[in-house]
């Protein structure tokens, strides 16, 4: 029995491998393009994910891929004849210490740079737009109109359907076991419905990325760190058109939920898992034993100087993920001079959902032989030279990169 053959092969059905194949088949018709997903589609990091998709950042290698999913978006919409509904609120940069100040100043200078309207306003025009928000300790305040945030889960199925309907093959339920080596050249996978030959076999495997090519002799320069992030009761002060906010001070984002709040911290202390001790099915970990309280209370304080409402108004839901983070919160993603055939679209540093649409271009732009229309020299997945990603070292070096990591 001969085996199945594919031009591109991706392992992973997360926001990523989607987008891939979305943009694969959409520029190459009549190839063969084939996504696997040991689960269902979207189940791990693109689920739990707070999808803010924020072009203006300070890293701005960042903002030609968010752009690009803005510009996917409105091609799946046209494609499927549906609205995405993502949720064009704009977002508030609080700077309310000289250094943020500073920073907030390159923010704004990066946005003009890049196209993107912007504004300084006042504290009461700021409160006015979030009435939960206390502006008054504020020096400076940015906003920027046309920032937006999504459903995670129908954003990544939105690539998934669209791929499928330019021909892409997604299958799940199908797990990778082996990857098909032919001495420094990828020719494949092994999963447990078979083998599969590929022209070019492309990981996105999310928190379990480094497992795959640690079995392609490539030491992958990511980790898994948790994200957590809590939703509040619904109140009426938080009005469903209110902006997103970043406090830098603070560490902390913050956008509307549906007449709810969602907000999220930096923790002192983020917690690095290696990616051998996360199970297959991430809905069967535990995250932390306390919905993250304990990480909530080291500042919670610092964050009702802003919030002051935090202390009274209830805690609905609290979510919990893996990003793949790495020292320096650049993603870790690309080809490797040391391998044929086989790409990495990984290491997300929680811009996962942002970054997705340049992402998905990228590597099925690289995977039809052509060049990479981004510069990825900054993502270069051995610029930390030669690391062991599942010793306890490298995973702190990531775990603490997250901890004080405060702007996109």
């Amino acid at each position: 029995m001969s085996n199945e053959k594919a031009n591109v092969v991706i392992v992973g059905g997360g926001v990523f491998g989607n987008s891939i194949a979305y943009h694969y088949a959409k520029n190459n018709p009549g190839k063969k393009i084939i996504v696997l997903e040991r689960n269902e589609l979207c189940n791990a990091a693109t689920s739990r994910a707070a999808a803010m998709i924020t072009k203006i950042r300070a890293k701005k290698e960042f903002i030609p891929l968010a752009k690009q999913t803005y510009t996917a978006i409105a091609e799946m919409e046209t494609l499927l004849g549906e609205s995405l509904d993502i949720k064009t609120v704009g977002i508030m940069h609080i700077a309310a210490s000289e250094t943020k100040v500073s920073d907030l100043e390159e923010l704004v200078k990066t946005a003009s740079k890049f196209g993107e309207r912007w504004e300084y306003i006042s504290a009461e025009k700021a409160e006015q737009m979030a009435p939960w928000l206390n502006a008054s300790t504020s020096l400076k305040i940015a906003y920027m109109p046309d920032e937006a945030y999504c459903d995670p889960y129908l954003l990544g199925t939105f690539y998934a359907r669209t791929a499928k309907l330019l021909g892409a093959d997604i299958r799940q339920g199908v797990e990778v076991t082996d990857i098909l080596m032919d001495g420094d050249t990828a020719t494949g996978v092994v999963t447990t419905d078979g083998i599969i030959d590929a022209d070019v076999v492309i990981i996105a495997a999310g928190a379990w990325a480094p497992i795959l090519a640690k079995k392609a002799g490539i030491n992958l320069a990511l980790a898994p760190v948790r994200s957590q992030y809590w939703i509040t009761e619904r109140n009426e002060i938080f009005p469903e058109s209110m902006p997103m906010v970043v406090l830098p001070d603070v560490n902390a984002y913050l956008r509307p939920e549906g007449g709810a709040l969602l907000f999220g911290i930096r923790e002192r202390q983020s917690i690095a898992v290696s990616p051998n001790d996360i199970p297959n099915d991430i809905s069967s970990f535990k995250f932390s034993d306390d919905k993250g309280m304990n990480d909530l209370s080291e500042v919670i304080d610092r964050l009702a100087a802003f919030f002051p409402r935090v202390y009274d108004i209830g805690l609905k839901y609290y979510i919990a993920g893996f990003s793949a983070y790495t020292p320096d919160n650049y993603l870790s993603m690309g080809s490797t001079t040391k391998k044929n055939n086989i790409l990495f679209a990984t290491g997300c540093v929680g811009a996962g959902i942002a970054v997705c649409g340049g992402v998905g271009l990228a590597f099925a732009e690289m995977a039809a032989g052509k060049p990479n229309p981004y510069d990825f020299s900054a993502f270069d997945i051995h610029r930390f030279g030669d690391i062991d990603p599942f010793s306890e070292e490298w995973l702190q070096k990531c775990a603490i990169a997250r901890s004080v990591k405060n702007s996109g």
